[in-house]
């Protein structure tokens, strides 16, 4: 897939969405709707589908192509599980193409503080990397990785009234750690064996969002038509620090500027990923997403947890 092709059908999908009716209980936080961010993980529970996330990017390496499907279910009210599986196609100068899967990841996530009056939530979460059920040759690694990580979400619309232009502001973030089940790995050739070391990894990032929809609804109405009333701009910045062996305070990672337009079954986004140094990369990319919202497409199905009911 190229730059162009992922862009062409990003706009249209986002012709038809004209028609869709405006968001509805998914996503919210009292007044506020907090939209699934492509790069940064949201602090929701929910049934869910991303199919697909696409990204694009040249790096010295080659060009990649990523094609990831996630798929998210509540157990309970307040506890859900996911799954999510990546098909990578790496061409590299000179090579032939390597396509294949990346390890499966699969993860749970507790839902323990959710505030309307101050639009807050907090949730804590466990992810896994099971090593081995990808392929080598597009970089899966043999090991497992696990991350806990807090996730949190803050809109501002509890501002006072002299800066109620800035309530339809909301930020979302991860804090995690990375923990590799191994150390190190060696490869041996006939001439000489390479050890790499896997540290374990800060990963920290957060998502600053702008939400037309609460501008019009919650703040002021100014009058913009569709499909602009739902649009909401976003930046994201997800980084990676490693903390020991070697490579400690190495910081990577990426700034994606981009929009995102939900409807109420679904929503699309389209963002940037731009390299914040030359250890991340030197070329922009770019990401889409078409985001389902299962309670609400099959609210029969999947409009309540599986354990404890509920909405």
């Amino acid at each position: 897939m190229t730059l162009r092709t992922l862009l062409a059908g990003c706009a249209c999908i986002l012709v038809l969405a004209v028609s869709v009716r405006p968001a509805s209980a998914h996503g919210f936080v009292g007044k506020r709707f907090f939209p699934a961010t492509l790069v940064i993980d949201d602090p929701f529970v929910a049934d869910e589908l991303s199919l697909p996330t696409v990204s694009y990017i040249k790096t010295p390496d080659g060009k990649e192509t990523d094609f990831e499907f996630e798929f998210s279910k509540r157990i309970t009210a307040n506890f859900g599980v996911s799954v999510n599986e990546t098909l990578i196609r790496l061409i590299a100068p000179g090579q032939t193409p390597r396509t294949g899967f990346g390890n499966l990841e699969m993860g749970g996530k507790y839902q323990f503080i959710l505030s309307e009056v101050h639009e807050t939530i907090l949730s804590l979460g466990l992810d896994a990397e099971i090593g081995g059920t990808g392929r080598k040759a597009v970089g899966a690694d043999s090991f497992s990785t696990f991350t806990p990580a807090l996730f949190y979400g803050k809109g501002f619309g509890d501002l006072p009234e002299p800066v109620s232009f800035l309530r339809p502001l909301a930020v979302t973030g991860v804090l995690g750690v990375a923990l590799p089940t191994k150390a190190k790995s060696v490869t041996v050739t006939d001439d000489d064996s390479e050890i790499e070391r896997h540290p374990h990894v800060l990963q920290w990032g957060f998502a600053i969002e702008y939400s037309i929809p609460y501008l019009q609804s919650v703040v002021k109405d100014v009058g913009l038509p569709a499909p602009f009333n739902r649009m909401i701009p976003v930046i994201e910045l997800s980084f990676q620090t490693p903390l020991d062996r070697g490579q400690g305070g190495k910081t990577t990672g990426t700034v994606n500027p981009g929009i995102i337009w939900a409807g109420q079954f679904f929503q699309i986004g389209l963002e940037a990923i731009i390299p914040i140094n030359d250890r991340s990369g030197k070329n922009v990319g770019v990401i889409g997403q078409l985001h389902f919202f299962l309670d609400d497409l099959f609210p029969k199905i999947f409009g309540r947890p599986l354990f404890g009911g509920g909405a």
